[in-house]
């Protein structure tokens, strides 16, 4: 019956247009989104009913034939009592069969998404768990990690370099399991069997390398911590593994880089910003929330990605982003632009995550704002501040950053740059660059590996603050205006309003006339004040506009 009503749900969903309105600043996102849409982004009553607790991940990997194959045991507790399961394996990818209590159970299959039927009674609060098989060859990446898969390359040696990656796209392309982002398994094994040539390298810290009959090798891996589905990961090559012990907030840390053996050297140099990026961070954002399960820089044949506590890396030992500067200003050549904002991510996106892809801003806006802080903490707040405004050349202004709910959607590519430079204007309103920082270490202690909305972020922030921001998120999230200060200067009068704004903006603005500052609280209505001076001087870290009457 319940199975009946939800599918219905999905066929009136399947065409809508969807609208989404911050107060009265409104924007019109027109999508067609499909029943696979909404079976992928809404926590359905397949998976309302049920919650993940580990996942044993037990996958062979034949690289001549770009073939997988393997078993997922998923074990679980039952909230409340229901006989359907839904699991999730994208195409080409094939269930062979799911087991419980070593039992075959029978299923449906509506393409991704497969619906399980329990025999064993689900009784609240007890503890249980399926094993499902799997095989094929699945999708390759066309352009990972945007559009992700499985990476089949090859090293400079001939050697097969393979690397898996699926934000967005879901960790289904290559895996079954919970494909949603509101529950994160509690702990995690993966083995990965690859060719006895080559090391298989995935998230957590190796318990054992096991050799095979067939000129395979196992290597099984364990997670402790709580991780996102997306998060998950196996690399393959011909990897060399050097180390570190670095001692931080959380005691000593082992620091782990696996490389392909001829960039060795080269790494040793290069990796020396992953201390570095320790220490900053921990200093920002409290300690790394993952000590138990180690920190690894693991070289790929893509660009990089904030795998948990296997941050993949494929940047060619550049400074940059390729070699390249994505702020103008010259400060984004002083780091490894992979290292810094993957590594950052580690925080953002792994340790709090989004409960739903379209506040994907949680993730990146903050990890984007996180390179400004690296520079800051090394060469001072002008640079961090330089940083950031330069950053801005990157923003479109396309649509809004948060996207649409519950059909696997995300917002504008802005939730970097234009998310970064919120926060640096938030930073700005606030005017505190302690409390700032304790509002960033307090985030990650509060929401510690935990999936959270956007709402509680904003809220959290504001309270934390002292200061309603509700207007500036709702700003700068859900429309894509620029806040414009109207002003002129007449008779010794400064004459000020906000325009281009939702209804009830009142960020306030701080400014300089000579050598006085003042903060100035603009609405949408024309106000005055008597100033001694013919030119006001607005600070650049507000990300705004100005026209002059």
């Amino acid at each position: 019956m319940v199975r009946e009503k939800s599918s219905f749900l999905f066929v009136i969903i399947c065409l809508i247009n969807i609208n989404v309105k911050a107060q009265e600043g409104l924007f019109v996102h027109k999508h067609k989104f499909t029943k696979q849409d909404t079976l992928r982004g809404t926590i359905t009553p397949e998976r309302a009913w049920w919650d993940l607790t580990y996942y044993h991940l037990d996958v062979t990997v034949n690289p001549e034939e770009k073939f997988i194959k393997g078993k997922n045991e998923i074990r679980y507790k039952v909230l409340n009592s229901f006989q359907t399961l839904q699991v999730d394996l994208q195409p080409p990818l094939k269930i062979t069969k799911i087991t419980q209590d070593g039992k075959e159970l029978k299923f449906s299959s509506d393409i991704n998404a497969h619906f399980v039927n329990l025999k064993k009674k689900q009784k609240k609060g007890s503890q249980n768990s399926i094993t499902v098989y799997y095989e094929g060859n699945p999708k390759a990446a066309k352009n990972a990690p945007w559009d992700g898969g499985f990476s089949w390359k090859k090293d400079g040696n001939g050697n097969h370099f393979i690397a898996t990656s699926c934000q967005g796209l879901g960790a289904s392309v290559w895996w079954p399991n919970k494909d949603h982002m509101y529950d994160e398994v509690d702990s995690m094994a993966i083995s990965v069997r690859v060719p006895k040539d080559l090391t298989g390298v995935a998230n957590g810290r190796l318990q054992k390398i096991e050799k095979h009959n067939d000129n395979t090798t196992s290597y099984h891996w364990f997670v402790k911590n709580p991780i996102n589905n997306y998060g998950v990961n196996v690399n393959i090559g011909d990897y060399v593994n050097f180390s570190e012990k670095y001692n931080g907030e959380g005691g000593e840390l082992d620091m782990n880089y696996y490389v392909l053996k001829d960039n060795l050297s080269e790494a040793k140099e290069h990796f020396k910003d992953a201390p570095k990026m320790m220490k900053a961070f921990e200093y920002w954002f409290g300690k790394y929330p993952f000590y138990e399960d180690s920190f690894k820089l693991v070289e790929v044949p893509y660009l990089g990605m904030e795998h948990q506590s296997s941050v993949t890396y494929g940047n060619k030992y550049l400074k940059g982003y390729l070699g390249n500067d994505l702020s103008g200003t010259g400060w984004g050549l002083k780091f490894d632009f992979i290292i810094i904002h993957e590594a950052g991510h580690e925080w953002f996106a792994n340790n709090i995550t989004n409960k739903d892809i379209a506040d994907m801003w949680i993730h990146e806006s903050f990890t984007a704002y996180s390179e400004s802080l690296f520079l800051e903490y090394y060469y001072g707040k002008k640079a961090g501040s330089e940083y950031v405004i330069g950053t801005r050349r990157n923003i479109a202004n396309d649509k809004p950053i948060i996207g649409v709910y519950n059909v696997n959607h995300e917002g504008s590519g802005d939730m970097y740059y234009k998310g970064s430079n919120m926060l640096n204007t938030i930073r700005t309103i606030i005017n505190d660059d302690e409390k700032w920082r304790i509002i960033l270490r307090g985030l990650n202690e509060t929401f510690f590996h935990k999936t959270v909305t956007t709402e509680e972020i904003e809220n959290y922030i504001s309270t934390m603050a002292g200061v309603d921001l509700s207007k500036v998120f709702d700003q700068y999230l859900r429309t894509v205006k620029i806040p414009v200060l109207e002003n002129k200067i007449e008779n010794g009068k400064l004459y000020y309003k906000w325009n281009n704004v939702v209804k009830g903006f009142n960020m306030p603005l701080r400014v300089k006339f000579k050598t006085e500052e003042i903060v100035l609280k603009p609405t949408e209505l024309w106000q005055e004040i008597k100033i001694n001076s013919d030119r006001v001087f607005i600070n650049e870290n507000y990300y705004i506009n100005q026209e002059k009457k």
